[in-house]
């Protein structure tokens, strides 16, 4: 099967952020591939798998980068596919860098950006998009959605019948 998305990173110590976005892709069922191309280490890599995408089926690219956080603008430049950059929280700056270098890409060059290690919205942004198109996507998005408020339902229900303390205890 094609991959419908590409989950790239600038490094595999970004993977324990990353692997949101496949765990959600996961759940709802649509295919992806993940790898490691670098902006810095392997900028013809970058230029390469951002060119190629496309002809693979890949429709839509995550890219998550840390520190200067080049990979997702590097990426966005050499496709037309939209690009999520995914900023990784970084021991120096908390990521602040990341996100920074991320959103602040020059006019032409557009990266959708979510928030530092924000990978799982990541992956329910590209499941959106690709729902533009299909009407099965944006259905399961949609039940997706539903069964979320459901729970926040459920659990004020809950918290209102029980004083704080015993909801407290009930759900640690």
């Amino acid at each position: 099967m094609q991959p419908k998305v590409g989950i790239i990173m600038g490094s595999d110590s970004d993977l324990p952020v990353m692997q949101e976005a496949a765990k959600v892709l996961d759940d709802f069922d649509l295919s992806y591939e993940l790898t490691v191309v670098s902006a810095h280490r392997t900028p013809d890599r970058v230029k390469e798998y951002a060119e190629e995408a496309a002809d693979k089926g890949v429709k839509v690219i995550i890219a998550g980068a840390g520190g200067a956080a080049h990979l997702p603008g590097m990426t966005a430049s050499h496709t037309s596919l939209p690009v999520i950059g995914v900023p990784i929280k970084t021991s120096k700056l908390s990521g602040l860098d990341s996100l920074y270098s991320i959103v602040q890409m020059p006019g032409g060059v557009p990266v959708a950006t979510v928030g530092i290690n924000g990978a799982e919205n990541a992956g329910l942004l590209a499941i959106q998009m690709l729902g533009i198109a299909n009407e099965d996507i944006r259905a399961d998005f949609k039940a997706y959605k539903e069964k979320m408020a459901n729970e926040v339902k459920e659990t004020s229900v809950k918290l209102e019948e029980l004083d704080y303390e015993e909801y407290l205890n009930e759900n640690s």
